[in-house]
């Protein structure tokens, strides 16, 4: 039987995705990108975040890039009082990812979050540190219980192929990249490579930084179905299998994209989305932003 990370029980639920080592945590998440850069909008923002935690967005995802480590403070306001509730997601920066430095890097994330471990650490994008030196890094963090386990970010498929070369890779428990309707390059080599490790993929940006929202497109499949684009296009992820972790400070936007649970998407409309986002047709690079 899979592991299971807590998760408040909702109507409907949230559906749950298995991390490589089988902890089971929820489809739909919280990103704080942009967040904690402005000391006035922090309290918006912690609230923002408390509110997706209590409709079950459990999941939240930080960096301490973001907001030049804000973001970490920001997340460690809204989860006081409530870590254990919460799977919490940090990044490292690639310069950071060294033998020591990951080390040092990754205490001053806990620092920021005010608590004692992460529980998933994730190499932000790949830098010139040997991945061997950065993994053995992370496996002496998990040693340590500083962080509960490790993977990666923006890991294309050449990249992914040299991890799992390596002695510890198959501890990778995932990859955030890229994915939502108009950026599906991960889909062509990428996502079979994980879904044959049992790596899921986090799809960042799920709704295109805002532009998929008024994309003509989405706007008027979403109007044939009788749902909001913010729905739709986070739905059509979670479908796939994906952990999608879109970012708002808005309460009501929090509440259109937990709707997202409950929108099941007929072969019809796949056919029709497909048709207006078309899937790759060859080998495509994976975007970064």
């Amino acid at each position: 039987m899979l592991a299971s990370f807590p998760l408040r029980a909702m109507t409907p639920p949230i559906p749950a995705v298995a991390l490589s080592d089988g902890t089971e945590v929820p489809a739909l998440g919280l990103g704080t990108w942009h967040m904690g850069e402005s000391a006035r909008r922090r309290p918006r923002e912690v609230a923002a975040l408390v509110a997706g935690i209590a409709l079950g967005m459990r999941l939240v995802d930080t960096a301490e890039m973001y907001g030049d480590g804000g973001a970490e403070e920001t997340v460690g306001d809204a989860i006081a009082g409530r870590r254990d509730e919460v799977f919490v997601v940090s990044k490292v920066y690639p310069h950071n990812a060294g033998a020591t430095s990951a080390i040092a890097a990754c205490e001053r994330s806990l620092r920021r979050l005010r608590t004692d471990r992460l529980d998933l650490y994730l190499l932000h994008w790949r830098g010139s540190i040997p991945l061997a030196e950065t993994v053995g890094a992370f496996e002496r963090l998990r040693h340590q219980g500083k962080i509960l386990r490790w993977g990666v970010s923006n890991f294309d498929v050449d990249d992914l192929v040299e991890l799992l070369a390596l002695p510890e890779g198959r501890h990778c428990a995932a990859n955030q990249v890229l994915w939502h309707l108009g950026e599906r390059g991960a889909e062509w080599a990428l996502a079979p490579l994980c879904r044959s490790h049992r790596i899921p993929l986090m799809a960042y940006c799920p709704l295109g930084e805002g532009a998929l929202l008024q994309d003509g497109r989405l706007l008027a499949i979403a109007r044939g179905i009788d749902a909001a684009p913010a729905q739709l296009a986070l739905a059509w992820l979670i479908g796939r299998g994906a952990i999608a972790i879109p970012k708002s400070g808005n309460v009501e936007h929090l509440r259109e994209n937990r709707s997202a649970a409950s929108l099941q998407l007929s072969p019809s409309t796949l056919a029709t989305i497909d048709a207006a986002f078309p899937p790759p047709a060859g080998a495509t690079s994976l975007s970064v932003i």
